[in-house]
């Protein structure tokens, strides 16, 4: 049987709810900004296909890990969600 091990302060903090801030709140549309006119600028680019899905699925999972990385580390989300 597993031993229930529990998690860091830290490692809870990844599992908050972080609001939008008015520091992160102009970040988060920053990146929607970047990453949609990369999506647009590369699908015109890039045919139809396997190739082109799998571009746009990794431009969203960097959107997601950029929207994280705001939420979570800025300074200001800390005091918010603890």
């Amino acid at each position: 049987m597993a031993t229930i091990k529990h998690l860091t302060e830290e490692e809870e903090h990844r599992f908050r709810f972080h609001p939008a801030t008015e520091t992160t709140g102009p970040k988060h549309n920053r990146v929607r900004e970047v990453i949609s006119y990369t999506a647009t600028n590369l699908t015109g680019l890039v045919p139809d296909g396997r190739h082109r899905s799998l571009m746009l699925t990794a431009l969203q999972e960097a959107m997601m890990w950029a929207n994280a990385g705001i939420a979570c580390d800025t300074e200001d989300s800390a005091a918010v969600s603890a």
